[in-house]
């Protein structure tokens, strides 16, 4: 199955909400099965958004997914990029 790049950017301001809504947003990555690996982006020593690599049938199913992430329903996120993304190495 192919790997997708969950690439998330906080919005301005969020730094709160993110640590609000954390145990949930690792709730849903932990038991969705999906997930490869994960962490946060850091600027200024504190997190600024995610990457989180997942594996799904297709891009529409990676979405769909990201769709999912209590992050993005609590306005976390400024941004979701999601790109299908090939390990070369680990």
């Amino acid at each position: 199955m192919p790997l997708y790049a969950v690439i998330c950017k906080d919005r301005d301001g969020a730094l709160q909400t993110r640590r609000d809504t954390r145990d949930e947003h690792l709730a849903y990555l932990n038991e969705s099965g999906v997930v490869q690996t994960a962490g946060p982006f850091i600027a200024g020593g504190e997190p600024s958004g995610s990457l989180v690599i997942i594996e799904a049938a297709d891009l529409a199913s990676a979405k769909a997914w990201s769709a999912g992430d209590p992050y993005l329903a609590a306005g976390v996120f400024d941004s979701v990029e999601v790109i299908e993304w090939r390990r070369t190495i680990g």
